[in-house]
């Protein structure tokens, strides 16, 4: 009972963690690049958008583990 609670609460945290570290590591090379060469400014912005998108969506996969574990206690 206790180890799925301790899987659970890993699952988000480890989630979140991961996700919140991609997000940064994204977000400041594509500053960078748009520092580097403002005219690509949009086409890096649409393509940060569209992997933080996947990251969120692998975190959201992190809280839909934690839930499915939380069930089973």
């Amino acid at each position: 009972m206790e180890i799925a609670a301790l899987g659970a609460g890993l699952a988000v945290s480890i989630a979140g963690i991961g996700g919140g570290i991609g997000m940064g590591l994204a977000g400041g090379k594509a500053f960078e690049a748009i520092a580097r060469q403002p005219e690509i400014g949009g086409e890096v912005r649409t393509l940060l958008f569209i992997v933080l998108a996947f990251i969120e969506t692998l975190t959201i996969y992190g809280l839909v583990i934690a839930f499915m574990l939380y069930g089973k206690i």
